[in-house]
Order: C-alpha cells, then structure tokens, then sequence
C-alpha cells in the first residue's frame, strides 16, 4: 500500500474514532508524532459575529480538553479569513510573522512554537483551522505540511460532526430540564388559583394588577403559607411575559457551596462532579421571570453577585469566562423582616433598596376568614381531582365551625392539609373535621390563649384605620391622623403603603 494511503487509512481511523472531540484529537495527536514534530494539536473556529477567533479544543499526548478561549483579530486578519486567503496547509515556523497564527499562538502561550495550519472546509465553507504546534523554531518543512494536509477532509467531517453532537446533546439536556419544569409548572397550575381575591386579597389583587404590565421588581411580604408563590404566578401569568418561563427557586433549601451554581450554571470541569455543562436558573428564566422565594436565607456573598446581575443583566457561569445577558423580570417572597435585617447587617442594603420598589403585604389566613369556606372547597374539589373521585364528599352542619374558630398558625397551607386529611379519614362521603376539633383541643389552653392575639401588623392597621376614620381620611395638618398618632405624616404615609392601607378620604372615612 502507498504510505501516503496508508497514512490517510490510519489517520483517519483515529479522528473518527470518538464524537469526542478532546478524544479523537489525542488519538490523532499520538498517531502524528510517528510522522512529524507535534507536541500538541488545537482547534479554533472563526466567529464573524464577534469579530474573532475562539479556541475550542486542545490535545496533549497525555489527555485532551475543551477551551472557550475568544481571541480578537484585527481587521487584516479578519479580511484574509473572509476572503478565503488561506492556504490548504500553512507552515508557521516563526509565527509572529502572520497576523492571524501570531494573535493564536500569543493567546495560547505558544508564540516560541513552530507551527502547522490546517483549514478545515465543509464544502467550500471555512469551518475552522486546526493548529498542531511544536516545541521550537523552524521545525516542519514542506514534506509534513503536504502530508498532514491529507488529513485535511477527515479532519473537517470530524469536527463538523463533533460539534454538531455537541448541540444535540445541550439541546437534549435543555429538553429535559424543560420537560422538568413544565410539569412542575402544570402541577402548580392546576390548583394554583387565587382564592379569596373578591374578600381578604381585594386588595392584593388590586396591587397586582398595577404591577404585573410592568418589569419592576416586585417583592412579597406574608406570613410562610400565605400563598406568595401562587401571587408569584398570578404576577407572571398576568404580565407581558406570560408566555416565557416562570423559573423558581427557594433560597433557603440551596447549600451554599452550590448556589452559584444553581444560579448562574456551570461549564464542564468547573469543579469536581462538572460533568457537563449546566445553565443556571438565570439563564433558564430569560424573557421570563424568576422567583426567589426565601430571599432573606441567601448568604451575604450569595446577596453581592445577585446584586451584580441586577445592575447589569449579565451572568457567567462557573467556570465559564464569556458573559451572558439575560432579559428577566424578578420577584422575591419572604416571611422574614428584611428592614430589620439590613439594620442588623444581615442583609445588603443595596439589594434592599434595589428590591424593595414595589412591596405587596399578603395578609395571613386569620386576618382574612371569611376566604376559608372558597378555600376549603377549592381544596375539597382539587384533592378530588388527584384522588380521581368524580362524587367528592359533602360538608357536616357546622363542620366548618372549628375552622372558622381556629386561629392558622400555618395559614392556607395549614388549611390545606387539615382538609387533605380529613378526606383521607372521610367515611360516607362526609367531612366532619372531627379529628381537626380533637388536636386543637388536645393543645390546651396556651393554643385557647394564641388564638386571641393579633400580629403586631394587623395591630398597627386597625389602630391607623381608628386613627384616619376619626379624621375623615385627613393624614397632614391639624386634626390629621399622623397628629392624632404623634408620628410624622410621611411616615404615617409609608406605612399605609407598607401596610396596604388605602389612600383617600372617601375609601377611608366609610370604613
């Protein structure tokens, strides 16, 4: 057999060994040094978008790896590659002396290197070049550039190919994180209604729809259970991004170490376990929304870097050295006093203020009771739903005596399982709630006593409201209620804003 077939049988045989690239370059790298000089082997494609050259892939004798390194060409270099100047083969003992093998080999530490230049060509469309580079100056001859430009189509299809199963498989990871999160979604959809918007949450309601056309940040503030995450829906549901993803993520069940990775995503090799690459939350929500739930257990560094994106709209990922913009729209729920937190040093008052713009204060369940019958029927029929009955149960007379009594420590979230339960222990399709009535009971008197106090907001409302009912809606001046309180009127101002207490004297003086 003629060595030069012979040298494109067995070259051949190795770049088409792997569709990994860093594999099937190291083979081939192996297989070159029984010809000719070559230490080590490098791709890079031409990005005409960002006007450079971005090294994806290297190959030592000993292991191969995958590079994301964007080198900028000038404008000499850029028209050469654009008009198609580039040789087959081109052989760069002393690489400083071209435009474009003098930015590569700068870029890659390796401008004391002799150095051979593939082009690799998919029908007639310059995919890219591939670099194999040796220790030292004047190394290769016209003998070895002629040969290994018989590995010039092999090489071409392996990569074309290699990079094509590399989409394939971003994309089939994207597919089914995608599918992840739709069913999530679906799940959340299909008992995620806001009940109670025509009585305890008119006023919620309202706010939202203020702020769900628009792209502020918008902030939740209620008690846990209270049902933010649905209000975090209903926002994103209701707004012009409705049809992007609504990406979620609680705050508080993230380890730290992990959070930047969950966040922002990570590239391959990025730390121990980085199998492959990841997009972060971040990335997922763009054109969408995403909702930090907990948002007062992020940790302080955590708080700097989501501060940043903020400002900026960019993330990296771990590991990574490109940014990436992202177009997103942020809600954030806690059932912690943030004000108090950023006094305490505990959380960043920059990130406060940067998403403290529009509140919205849930109210707890007791404070609204006269939602618990809607909401015990929307629990009775969505229990029946996942239960496939097609008879759900009915209510007992007076059954709905204790809930009303009782005073929800876990609010609607609470509501909900004393329901879930009650249909699990229901005989003859009647809900009695007997065994609800029986562990209140059986608290004693300190959860009697519980049931009679107020939290120290709906304290405050009901002393303002008595305050501005007396002077007729009037907050500023003589006889306003920031007087009758002793406090300033803009103070008295925010905190009806805090507290979701209407403005105006004609909505306030009839309540």
């Amino acid at each position: 057999m003629d060595k030069k077939d012979d040298f494109f049988r067995q070259i051949t045989i190795q770049i088409c060994s792997s569709l990994d690239i860093k594999v099937a370059l190291v083979r081939s790298l192996l297989y070159l040094q029984k010809s000719m000089p070559a230490d080590e082997m490098y791709i890079s494609l031409y990005e005409p978008g960002l006007k450079s050259v971005k090294v994806v892939a290297r190959a030592t004798k000993d292991a191969g790896s995958l590079l994301n390194l964007i080198v900028p060409v000038s404008g000499t270099a850029r028209s050469k590659i654009e008009n198609n100047n580039i040789k087959k083969v081109s052989i760069y003992n002393r690489p400083e002396l071209d435009a474009i093998a003098k930015v590569v080999t700068q870029a890659i530490d390796r401008s004391d290197h002799s150095t051979l230049v593939l082009e690799l060509k998919i029908e007639e469309k310059l995919l890219g070049v591939l670099f194999v580079c040796a220790t030292g100056r004047d190394r290769y001859t016209k003998k070895h550039a002629d040969l290994l430009s018989i590995a010039a189509d092999p090489f071409a299809i392996a990569v074309s190919n290699a990079l094509r199963h590399q989409e394939v498989t971003r994309l089939k990871d994207m597919l089914a994180d995608d599918n992840h999160y739709l069913r999530r979604e679906i799940r959340h959809l299909s008992g995620d209604q806001l009940i109670g918007k025509d009585f305890g949450l008119r006023t919620v309601v309202e706010m939202v729809r203020k702020i769900a056309p628009l792209n502020n940040p918008v902030m939740l503030l209620g008690e846990t259970g209270t049902g933010k995450e649905i209000i975090a829906n209903t926002i994103h549901y209701s707004s012009q991004r409705k049809n992007g993803p609504l990406i979620k993520i609680n705050c508080g069940a993230i380890p730290e170490t992990l959070i930047d990775s969950e966040f922002f995503g990570h590239e391959k090799g990025a730390f121990t376990g980085a199998v492959s690459n990841k997009m972060g939350k971040f990335e997922r929500a763009h054109k969408g929304t995403i909702f930090l739930d907990e948002i007062g257990e992020l940790p302080l560094n955590a708080q700097v870097r989501l501060l940043r994106v903020i400002q900026t709209h960019v993330i990296e990922r771990v590991g990574g050295t490109r940014t990436i913009p992202v177009d997103i729209r942020i809600i954030v729920a806690t059932h912690r006093n943030l004000e108090a937190m950023v006094k305490a040093g505990q959380f960043r008052e920059d990130l406060w203020f940067r998403l403290n713009v529009f509140p919205i204060i849930i109210p707890p369940l007791r404070q609204r009771k006269n939602d618990i019958p809607a909401l015990v029927h929307h629990f009775i029929e969505l229990n029946s739903r996942e239960a496939g009955t097609l008879n759900p149960p009915a209510l007992a007379p007076e059954a709905m005596d204790s809930l009303m009594a009782y005073h929800w420590p876990g609010n609607v979230r609470e509501l909900g399982n004393v329901v879930e339960r009650a249909m699990i222990l229901c005989r003859d399709n009647i809900l009695t709630f007997d065994h609800f009535k029986t562990a209140v009971r059986d608290k004693g008197s300190t959860r009697e006593t519980d049931i009679n106090i107020d939290s120290l907001n709906h304290i405050m409302i009901r002393h303002i409201e008595r305050a501005l009912k007396q002077s007729k809606g009037k907050i500023h001046g003589p006889n306003g209620a920031a007087a009758m309180l002793k406090i300033n009127a803009s103070t008295l101002r925010n905190k009806m804003k805090r507290l979701g207490i209407h403005f105006g004297r004609k909505k306030l003086a009839g309540r």
